[in-house]
């Protein structure tokens, strides 16, 4: 089984905030793959289905963002899943990435990012794909966390519209033919 995580924050004062793309891309995969409908497992929401005839689990870690290995790896320890690297797909922004990029890799640092950081500390490996989202500003900020806890600007979100459907057709790609295969095809 794929498991692929979306990282956010729970809370309707997150909800639409940059930093909860990554639950926002999980929410698109699910409705555009017709999964089934959210279910509560400790301090995750999960739906599952399958796509590129493979059972997929989809998760929506309940903790905040920084918190987000603690439910990462009790969902590994409960459903035994023993290839980290070949099942674990997250989802997360990415402040260093220009705006609507996105980019594939198959294994990685966290790259500053506390929820990246939490889950390789938790899972104890860093050999996971994952796929960022850019949410770099057009102009400096001051403070990175209020950026990032603020939300896209009217003509940002249709674009970030474009950037689910691209995230969901590189995933799609990654299931079929495999996370090189797909970097070189989606990597922006």
């Amino acid at each position: 089984m794929k498991v692929i995580v979306g990282l956010g924050n729970p809370g309707r004062e997150y909800a639409a905030t940059r930093h909860n793309v990554g639950w926002w891309l999980i929410d698109h995969l699910a409705d555009v793959w017709h999964f089934d409908g959210w279910k509560k497992d400790g301090d995750l929401v999960s739906s599952t289905g399958i796509m590129a005839r493979q059972r997929v689990r989809l998760v929506k870690p309940q903790t905040y963002m920084n918190l987000s290995g603690e439910a990462v790896a009790c969902l590994i320890a409960k459903h035994e899943v023993n290839n980290v690297a070949g099942s674990l797909i997250v989802i997360s922004d990415d402040l260093a990435l220009p705006f609507g990029a996105i980019r594939l890799r198959a294994r990685g640092s966290a790259g500053g990012h506390n929820g990246l950081k939490s889950i390789i500390g938790a899972v104890g490996t860093n050999e996971f794909i994952r796929l960022r989202i850019g949410i770099q500003p057009d102009h400096a900020v001051e403070e990175a966390k209020s950026f990032v806890l603020d939300e896209f600007r009217r003509g940002q979100r249709r674009e970030v519209k474009e950037v689910l459907e691209r995230g969901a057709e590189a995933l799609r790609s990654i299931l079929r033919d495999g996370v090189s295969k797909a970097m070189s095809l989606y990597n922006s």
